[in-house]
């Protein structure tokens, strides 16, 4: 979280991504809206630099994303409706306590109910197993 939408705050965040899976991100499709920090020059290069492909919806046309444009909806009904944080310090640790249930252990119709550490791990299982036979 930033008070600002430069492109840094996207590539940390992306960067930090790659970290946690352990720098293995072949096969990767990195898809976002058109902000100017998604179609930033220093976004693009990052991405290029890890092997992800870019992927970018169509201008005003928010059923292009809809799984993120639900993801949006969900942490601003679930963590902001009403409230007013008292400090950014504040905001950022209930939305990382947030984003952290939502991963690890929020279900996910959309994945055969499992939370989106469990789906990704299931898959990479799966990949391994597919490559072993």
């Amino acid at each position: 979280m930033a008070s600002h939408m430069r492109a840094e705050l996207v590539i940390d965040a992306l960067t930090m991504a790659v970290a946690t899976r352990g720098g293995h991100v072949d096969g990767v499709i990195f898809h976002a809206d058109r902000g100017s920090q998604y179609t930033a020059a220093a976004f693009a290069q990052v991405c290029d630099g890890f092997g992800i492909r870019r992927s970018m919806g169509r201008v005003g046309s928010s059923y292009d994303n809809a799984l993120a444009e639900s993801f949006w909806q969900g942490l601003k009904r679930e963590t902001m409706h009403q409230r007013l944080f008292m400090t950014m310090r504040q905001a950022r640790l209930e939305i990382l306590q947030w984003l952290t249930y939502y991963n690890a252990r929020r279900r996910h119709s959309a994945l055969n109910y499992l939370s989106p550490v469990e789906f990704e791990q299931q898959h990479l299982r799966a990949a391994k197993l597919a490559i072993a036979a």
